[in-house]
C-alpha cells in the first residue's frame, strides 16, 4: 500500500530532477515525498488498526521497536537534509546508508525473536515432557 501511494510521488520526482539535471530542483519534491512518507506511516497505519474490530497486539516488539525509532530519525534526518533546500551527495550516500542498517537491524532483530521464540517453546516442551515423565513414574 505504501510503495503503491509514494511511487507516483517518487517518480515524478525523479523524472523532474533528471529532465533538467542542472537546473535547481523544484520544491515540489522533496515536500511530496516527506509528505507522502508522513500519510503512508499515520493515515494507513491508522486506518489499518481501526479496520480490524480484534485486539491488536504486537507479536515483535524488537522489529517494531527498530522501525519506530528509524522512522522517527528517518524524519529527522530528511529534515536535516533539506534545511537548506540543497542534498549533498555525502547526505544522499548517507541516506542509502541508513537504508541498508535499517535492514540489517529490522532483520536481526527478527532473527533474534525466532530464536528465543524457539528457546521458550523448547523449554516447554521440555517442561511438558519432565511433568509428564513424572506422573507416569508416580503411577508406576
Amino acid at each position: 500500500m505504501a510503495l503503491g501511494s509514494s511511487a507516483p510521488e517518487i517518480l515524478l520526482s525523479l523524472l523532474m530532477t533528471l529532465k533538467d539535471i542542472e537546473a535547481e530542483p523544484p520544491e515540489i519534491g522533496p515536500s511530496t515525498i516527506v509528505g507522502s512518507a508522513a500519510f503512508n506511516l499515520l493515515v494507513i497505519s491508522g486506518v489499518s488498526i481501526i479496520a480490524v474490530e480484534d485486539v491488536k497486539k504486537i507479536s515483535d516488539m524488537g522489529v517494531f521497536a527498530v522501525t519506530s525509532i528509524v522512522s522517527i530519525w528517518a524524519y529527522l534526518w530528511m529534515y536535516w537534509c533539506l534545511v537548506d533546500s540543497k542534498v549533498t551527495v555525502t547526505e544522499a550516500v548517507l541516506t542509502n546508508v541508513y537504508f541498508v542498517l535499517l535492514i540489517m537491524f529490522a532483520y536481526s532483530a527478527d532473527r533474534i525473536n525466532n530464536y528465543l521464540e524457539s528457546q521458550r517453546r523448547d523449554q516447554e516442551e521440555e517442561f511438558e515432557n519432565n511433568e509428564q515423565e513424572e506422573l507416569k513414574l508416580r503411577k508406576d
